[in-house]
Order: C-alpha cells, then structure tokens, then sequence
C-alpha cells in the first residue's frame, strides 16, 4: 500500500502539499475505494485515479478525480469516471467541482452528470456546483 500511496502522492499536486489529502488517499486504498487508470501501453505508468465513497449525505458520491497533465484530454478522465460508475449500485451518482473548473463541468455534462446544487463558503468567491447522474 505504501508503494501505491507514494505514486498517486507524486502525481497530486494538493497531497504533495497536504496532509490532510494524504490521509484522505490512504484511506481510501486501504478501504477499496480507490481505482487507478494506467497507461495500455505501460501499466506501470498512472496516468489518474478516483475515489468512489457514500461521504455525501450517505450517498454514493466521487469526491475526487486527478489526472497526470500531459494526460488531460485524452479520455482518462472519462474512463475514471466510466470505472467509478460501474462499480457504484446506487441509483444516484454524485460529485463536485468548483465553478471555475469549466473542464470539469463539460466533462460532467458529456458524461450525462445534471446539476443539483451549490455549496457556498467553502472556496472563497467560487462556489462549489454539485452534480447528479440518476441510473436506472
């Protein structure tokens, strides 16, 4: 586990600087919620990863998705999201962004994500949209 934390750390930028990031991570591996992406033609290359929990009023919720730069726009954060999926049960789906991350924001509607709310005060001036994929 050691070994998987210290590669999802170097590629995040915020759990390098954090804590409270790091903890979050190791957490999230040693309980199963954790799903890498890797490159196909080298596995040994993590070009992502997301955590699937229920921390969101106990609803099944992606609190965090980071992908490698030089994997941006390339489809793995579809396909992060496309493994959390599968793997959630629940008829809802939730994550969240921050307004300003227009990136995300059109990945979440290609992805069939609707809005479903906003959080204020936790980022100063950019509020936090929460969005919903209901699943039949």
């Amino acid at each position: 586990m050691s070994s998987d934390l210290d590669s999802l750390i170097d590629l995040d930028a915020i759990a390098q600087q954090e804590l409270r990031r790091r903890e979050f991570i190791a957490q999230a591996i040693s309980v199963g919620q954790c799903w890498v992406a890797v490159d196909a033609r080298d596995t040994s290359v993590l070009l992502g990863y997301g955590v699937l929990n229920d921390s969101f009023f106990e609803q099944a919720f992606i609190p965090l998705i980071v992908e490698r730069d030089s994997a941006r726009r390339r489809g793995v954060g579809s396909a992060i999201f496309h493994e959390l999926e599968s793997q959630c049960e629940a008829a809802k789906l939730f994550t969240s962004t921050n307004a300003s991350n227009a990136p995300m924001r059109k990945l979440l509607g290609k992805l069939g994500f609707s809005p479903s709310g906003q959080i204020e005060n936790l980022d100063e001036g950019d509020p936090e949209l929460v969005f919903v994929k209901l699943r039949s």
